[in-house]
């Protein structure tokens, strides 16, 4: 009996003193927190360059130096142009084609190459097969001029290999080009494009767009009447797609080519749109949306309207 008592008197004390030990332990701490991540720092929704001001998208150049190359009219399937890239600057970019307009020379729109692409962007400013191309033919050459950019940066012996994002394309177009913009972004997926002055006759499919669109109108055009080519097609354009009308004061059909008076205005929102759309960049919406477009820019513009507040 007494070992009975003995064992049954352990087995009591072990019992409670493994019930003490419980209810004495610590647990060990709890980990800490993983870090909040680091605010992003380069190419953040693609963005690219400083903080974007009035001053600097009405300046000539933006942040970067461009470099060019040549496109002979072999380069397949329109009449050769120029590539305008900038240095400096790393990372994969967009790519947008640039058209003149019925009998004009790509001199009529280089401006635009080294002016958008100072802002980090591959640009193509075409020539066209023949002068006289209509405005399907230009949607076409066009196309060919990012599908032979895209290419280009394929190669990694190219100059400009590995610099495009071929997801992240845009168009811009004067008169016949213009229309070309529109008829392209009818065809193919592209992030933004902007037809100036645009110019399409006949039957069109522009009420399923849904690129973004800048037209570029001039008031006085007396060859594509903003009434019947610039005003209607902003009309048309889906109320579901982000788009922009913005009128030249006075301007006949050449207000925004090379060598325009107003290339500071038309730059800005030109660069803007493009950041703002083939970039994603939420920092462009300052100059694109608001109700203050015509005081701003100091008479040069008769109208602005958009689809953002």
């Amino acid at each position: 009996m007494n070992n009975i008592l003995v064992r049954k008197l352990a087995v009591g004390a072990s019992i409670t003193l493994f019930s003490m030990s419980a209810l004495s332990f610590t647990p060990p701490p709890a980990p800490e927190p993983d870090p909040l991540p680091e605010p992003c720092q380069v190419d953040c929704n693609f963005e690219r360059g400083p903080d974007p001001t009035t001053s600097s998208l009405e300046a000539t150049n933006g942040p970067f130096q461009v470099n060019t190359i040549n496109v002979s009219s072999s380069g397949g399937g329109f009449g050769g142009g120029t590539i305008h890239y900038p240095t400096g600057t790393t990372g994969t970019m967009g790519a947008i084609a640039v058209a003149p307009g019925f009998v004009s020379p790509e001199s009529s729109i280089i401006w635009w190459g080294p002016r958008i692409a100072s802002h980090g962007f591959v640009v193509i400013s075409i020539a066209t097969n023949s002068i006289f191309d209509n405005e399907d033919s230009r949607a076409n050459q066009l196309s060919a001029a990012l599908n032979y950019v895209i290419s280009r940066s394929n190669d990694s012996g190219s100059a400009i290999g590995g610099m495009v994002d071929g997801n992240r394309l845009g168009a811009i177009g004067w008169s016949m080009g213009g229309g070309g913009s529109l008829k392209l972004s009818t065809d193919r997926a592209l992030e933004a494009i902007i037809p100036q002055a645009p110019f399409y006759s006949g039957s069109n499919d522009f009420d399923t767009i849904t690129s973004p669109a800048l037209i570029i109108a001039c008031e006085n055009d007396g060859i594509a009447s903003v009434a019947s080519h610039a005003s209607p097609f902003y009309n048309t354009l889906p109320s579901t797609t982000d788009k922009a009308f913005m009128e030249i004061n006075g301007g006949n059909h050449y207000c925004a080519n090379s060598g325009n008076a107003n290339a500071d205005i038309i730059g800005k929102y030109g660069v803007a749109w493009m950041k703002r759309y083939i970039d994603d960049d939420l920092r462009y919406d300052q100059f694109l949306c608001g109700p203050d477009h015509l005081a701003e820019a100091g008479g040069v513009l008769s109208e602005y309207r958009s689809s953002c507040n």
